[in-house]
């Protein structure tokens, strides 16, 4: 278990990062995300107002962890492929004084992590929320995602594996 702060707009918020093949209470579930693979290269797809990102988002009513990962890996990468659930990181806003009860996300929330392998790649349109895709080496990310800190160091450390 790895644990990092983070800086969220003006919020200071505590995440940990835990291997687990069980999924967390549904309701605290906030997002879900992945890395996707294409024999030994890795998806990233440039999202609109965010640059180079891996696929993920949010649960939509009904969905389950699982499908919400491979509609967003389908929507952002045009890809499709089989998962395996990594684990979560835990979202942790307790120490954080900018957080109250009507905060969009609970205290404690979950962002669910998934490694997908990647079984079709489909022709890249461009009709949801992102630019363009293209494949990496994995060792690269740090270069490419602005947003990488250790946790995702050792979730892709862990997907790799």
């Amino acid at each position: 278990m790895t644990t990092t702060y983070v800086k969220w707009g003006q919020s200071k918020v505590k995440l940990t990062w835990e291997k687990n093949n069980l999924l967390p209470p549904y309701h605290l579930i906030t997002s879900v995300h992945g890395f996707c693979f294409q024999e030994n290269q890795l998806l990233l797809v440039d999202v609109n107002h965010r640059g180079w990102d891996f696929p993920g988002g949010h649960i939509e009513l009904g969905e389950r962890p699982e499908d919400c990962f491979k509609r967003e890996a389908l929507e952002e990468g045009y890809v499709e492929g089989e998962c395996k659930l990594l684990g979560y990181i835990i979202v942790d806003h307790s120490e954080n004084p900018l957080w109250t009860k009507s905060s969009p996300y609970p205290k404690i929330g979950f962002q669910i992590f998934y490694k997908m392998t990647i079984t079709n790649i489909l022709p890249f349109k461009g009709e949801f929320e992102s630019a363009q895709r293209m494949f990496v080496n994995p060792n690269d990310m740090a270069s490419y995602y602005h947003k990488w800190n250790i946790l995702y160091k050792e979730i892709l450390d862990y997907a790799i594996q």
